[in-house]
């Protein structure tokens, strides 16, 4: 790291004739490459009726291509010595394999050509099958788990229905088995092409080398056209304190609030955020002092900010109530502790603090190789600036007084939030419900 907080990550870059961006960082350290492939596509691009698509798509990325048998995208790998997995966020879906550098011609093949061919091996059978595993995976983590529709709730508050957060990354039962064939057709042939994707590649390899490979494996692929996307306006805070109550078998009594704070990438976000990390972001941070130190009404207070880069991110704060502690009692000590932020800012104690925990936790992120291709790779997609990962830590840190508490003003006041109450339902009722 340099005297003035930058990292010096080498950064090559190159765009092969088709659009597919292709970022090389290297790193003799271990004889390992991570492969990190974004497609800039997430839930924010399903339309009503049609939501859990890109989540869908994940799962089908490993049902097989022209050249590759069902499961052998994983087997093959895994039998290299590498680990792979995806992930599907509101804002992209992700694809990587950390391999023995020996092994990276392999990745990169397998990567292509599901890329290429994916639809050669989609059909009712697979779709179905997977379909069966997204729903499955909705009950476990969403239905089925304490406080599980938690997001779902904060979505419906923050956004209206056809806003392209709105809705849940899993998607609706529904619109899963109303998907058919013709319709993941589309999807692919609308998002999945190398103008949408951004391939980055970190580890025990040279750039040259790296390109040559990209280019052998991906630069015949089509170019194809990519739809153009609304421009979604970034929404004001909260007015009028917009609140869902419910009730569920939940383990305690839990309050969550929620504000927009500016879209991910921004100054702003980041002050805002910085605001939340003082104010909740660990057990030295006020909402913890007050609310389970001193007042001893709450197990757990928290905050944070769900960071989206198309529109407003959700920064958000929760409490777990004690048995027998008043929720509304809860709520209005949390919100002292929001206005008092926004009147005074953090102390010098309290950001020194903050962006120390930060600093270790980016520099611990960026040792990683695995890590830092993401992260290179979300850079790339969402702002077209792969430098962020050596500009990120001295940016973030820059953050002033002045900054944080301008932010705080703007966004997490009291009068901004929105208000989900979980109540513990009685057992009896919680059993009815679940039947």
């Amino acid at each position: 790291m340099s005297t003035t907080g930058r990292l010096a990550y080498p950064i090559h870059r190159r765009t092969l004739d088709n659009g597919l961006r292709v970022i090389v960082s290297p790193d003799h350290n271990a004889p390992v490459v991570a492969v990190n492939l974004w497609y800039d596509v997430g839930s924010r691009d399903e339309t009503v009726g049609r939501t859990g698509f890109a989540h869908l798509f994940e799962h089908l990325m490993f049902q097989g291509s022209a050249h590759v048998a069902s499961g052998e995208h994983l087997n093959l790998l895994q039998a290299n010595g590498a680990s792979c997995n995806a992930t599907t966020w509101f804002d992209r879906t992700n694809y990587f394999e950390t391999v023995p550098s020996g092994v990276t011609e392999l990745a990169l093949w397998l990567e292509a050509d599901r890329m290429a061919h994916l639809l050669d091996a989609v059909n009712d059978e697979n779709l179905a099958n997977q379909r069966d595993v997204v729903k499955e995976e909705k009950r476990q983590r969403y239905d089925n788990a304490p406080y599980g529709d938690m997001i779902e709730h904060l979505l419906t508050l923050s956004f209206p229905p056809d806003h392209p957060y709105g809705h849940t990354v899993i998607g609706s039962m529904a619109d899963l088995d109303a998907a058919g064939v013709s319709d993941v057709h589309a999807f692919f042939t609308t998002w999945y092409a190398p103008g949408n994707a951004v391939l980055t590649l970190v580890g025990d390899i040279e750039p040259a080398e790296a390109f040559a490979l990209a280019a052998r494996h991906f630069g015949a692929l089509p170019t194809r056209a990519l739809p153009t996307r609304p421009t979604v306006a970034t929404l004001g805070p909260h007015a009028g304190v917009p609140r869902i109550v419910t009730s569920a078998d939940v383990p305690a009594d839990a309050l969550y609030l929620a504000f927009r704070t500016p879209p991910a990438g921004t100054r702003e976000a980041d002050a805002a955020e910085l605001a939340l990390e003082v104010l909740g972001g660990s057990e030295t941070s006020r909402l913890h002092r007050r609310l389970v130190l001193g007042d001893q009404t709450c197990s757990t207070a928290g905050a944070g900010v769900v960071g989206l880069a198309r529109s407003n991110s959700l920064g958000f704060a929760l409490a777990r109530a004690l048995d027998g502690a008043d929720l509304a009692a809860v709520e209005n000590a949390a919100c002292a502790e929001f206005e008092r932020f926004a009147a005074d800012g953090p102390t010098d104690e309290e950001l020194a603090r903050v962006r120390v925990q930060y600093e270790r936790h980016w520099l611990s992120e960026c040792a990683r190789v695995e890590a830092r291709a993401d992260l290179i790779s979300g850079f790339t997609t969402q702002f077209d600036d792969p430098d962020r990962v050596n500009s990120r830590l001295a940016d973030y840190t820059a953050l002033t007084t002045g900054e944080i508490r301008g932010a705080a003003r703007a966004w997490l006041r009291p009068e901004h939030r929105a208000v989900l109450e979980y109540h513990r339902a009685p057992r009896a009722e919680a059993c009815e419900e679940d039947a």
